[in-house]
């Protein structure tokens, strides 16, 4: 599969998706959210990926949001005349699209406004000690709201409105990040890549349809109460009772051998 603004690649059940437009320090237009659509419901449907890493090209920028040069140019509906279900920037994410495969996502530098989602919604995060976080989207006169409302499932309220109304007048570093949660490791930049595949190298080892489902059950419980939650999740354990990954993992665990999972497919 070739794209424009992407690069994919697939090596021992874990897939490398590079966002790939480094002279916009990866700010994503109108052609890199249809693509992403399509690459995160191409994976997530892939039975050769069990988990993902998502980075940005070059060494300066993660995601820098949506490209200004666009909004300006009226090549966007960032004013929101479109609804949720239209709008191709709802689709940017695993999350957004439904995808449960587990991302590991590898902050390369600069997070800025809409790079945020993709922040918000990862499962692990490495971060480069190099790397800022800020939001310039008040700075620009647009509402700071998708992406700040994810962040405060991850981090504290307050420091969410920190990033949210100074509008870039201040930068969180990565040790800040890391402080409050958002990041989940910072290393050297030679070995953010290294240590993102190894930890997704790792993840892929295990059942990838119980990778899957419990990954749906832990993002699908942030949205209802505890006590649906875990109703919810109760009636996923009993619907993978019959799955055969449990007797395999059983089985090799008692003859001291590496699983044979079934490939997971989102159905």
């Amino acid at each position: 599969m070739t794209f424009e603004t992407l690069r994919l690649e697939v090596a021992d059940r874990v897939a490398t998706l590079t966002l790939n437009r480094p002279e916009r320090h990866n700010a994503f237009n109108l052609t890199m959210a249809e693509e992403l659509h399509r690459a995160w419901n191409t994976l997530h449907g892939d039975p050769d990926v069990v988990s993902i890493v998502l980075t940005g090209a070059g060494e300066k920028a993660f995601c820098t949001g949506m490209d200004l040069a666009d909004v300006a140019a009226g090549e966007t509906t960032e004013s929101g005349k479109q609804s949720r279900e239209e709008a191709p920037w709802f689709k940017l994410t695993a999350l957004h699209n439904r995808c449960w495969k587990p991302v590991v996502t590898a902050v390369n530098g600069m997070v800025v406004g809409g790079g945020f989602h993709f922040i918000a919604d990862s499962d692990l995060i490495v971060c480069a000690e190099h790397a800022t976080f800020f939001d310039t989207h008040v700075k620009a006169g647009l509402i700071a709201g998708l992406e700040p409302v994810g962040l405060a499932r991850r981090i504290p309220f307050e420091a969410v409105m920190r990033l949210a109304l100074l509008g870039g007048s201040e930068r969180m570093s990565a040790e800040e990040a890391l402080s409050l949660g958002l990041v989940g490791e910072v290393v050297p930049a030679e070995r953010l890549l290294p240590r993102a595949l190894e930890l997704a190298h790792k993840i892929a080892e295990h059942s990838p349809t119980a990778l899957a489902r419990t990954k749906q059950c832990l993002w699908e419980s942030l949205d209802v109460g505890l006590d649906e939650a875990l109703g919810r999740t109760w009636e996923a354990i009993n619907e993978h009772v019959d799955h055969p990954d449990l007797a395999e993992g059983a089985r090799a665990f008692v003859e001291k051998r590496k699983p044979r999972w079934k490939p997971y497919t989102g159905k």
